[in-house]
């Protein structure tokens, strides 16, 4: 009779890499549009700096058209904030399934920092709006990107 020194003993680890589980999308829906709305405010503080004016729109000095940079700033608000929760979206299911090289991964958080860094600047200055108008349109640019960040990725998340 031979003792056997070695057993065989059962693997007790999957030698397959495991899977990676998604983000839950309420999570997901959460971040891209807090995101996107970060990223509106922070458009709509650079544009005030530049002129373009949200609250150009409850002047009574406009006796014909509504001012164009009242108009551009609405657009261009309601664009970043449904690019913003879209692509935000977008990215935060791709990064659960680890498909984002490193270096996009980088350029992205560079990117973002450098825009909210910048838009910190701009409101740490003095405000070329009266306090009650500049407190009007800084509410109605949430707004307008709350709303569109949030359309942005929903939609994601539907083709996702």
């Amino acid at each position: 009779m031979t003792i056997s020194l070695h057993r065989s003993l059962a693997l007790s680890y999957n030698p397959c890499m495991p899977e990676t589980t998604p983000f839950p999308s309420r999570l997901i829906l959460a971040a891209a549009a807090i995101s996107g709305v970060l990223l509106a405010l922070a458009v709509h503080m650079l544009g005030a700096r530049f002129g373009l004016d949200l609250g150009g729109l409850w002047r009574s000095d406009a006796i014909v058209f509504m001012p164009a940079g009242a108009a551009l700033a609405w657009w261009l608000i309601a664009t970043v904030g449904f690019c913003g929760g879209y692509f935000t979206a977008t990215l935060m299911h791709s990064a659960a399934s680890g498909q984002i090289p490193m270096r996009m991964r980088q350029f992205l958080i560079a990117v973002g920092v450098l825009l909210l860094a910048g838009a910190g600047q701009v409101a740490s200055g003095p405000s070329s709006m009266p306090t009650a108008g500049g407190f009007l349109a800084a509410l109605a640019a949430l707004a307008l990107g709350a709303l569109m960040a949030f359309c942005g990725a929903h939609f994601a998340l539907r083709k996702a």
